[in-house]
């Protein structure tokens, strides 16, 4: 890496800082995608419940009896509505990054192989 110029040091850095970046976006978007089908299946068996059946909430460590199943889908659709927000801000943060990291990619190679060239011609 000693015989990198200055420049192309800065853009590898670059593109392997991009690179943990776009991991990390992966997880998160993982994460909320696991929890939005979660959110889908605790909705449908709700669903399947009478009105008078015992529903319990978790709240913390505890499990708290719930006032009504019609609050407790509300509560859950809200937090599903929230996460299905957060996935979309998670997927154009994907494309982004993908597309800038597709660029220096380009950059690099092309950079690489001129000096890499210009090396050659003068060893």
């Amino acid at each position: 890496m000693d015989d990198v110029s200055p420049k192309i040091q800065n853009q590898i850095a670059q593109f392997q800082q991009l690179q943990q970046q776009l991991q990390a976006i992966l997880g998160q978007k993982y994460q909320m995608e696991a929890q939005l089908k979660e959110m889908e299946r605790t909705i449908e068996e709700l669903n399947k419940t009478t009105e008078d059946s015992p529903i319990y909430k978790s709240v913390g460590s505890l499990l708290v009896k719930a006032k009504d199943k019609a609050s407790v889908l509300k509560e859950i659709e809200d937090d599903k509505e929230s996460t299905g927000v957060r996935i979309k801000t998670l997927e154009r943060q994907e494309k982004y990054m993908r597309d800038r990291y597709q660029s220096l990619q380009e950059q690099l190679s092309k950079a690489l192989g001129v000096e890499q060239k210009g090396q050659e011609d003068a060893g």
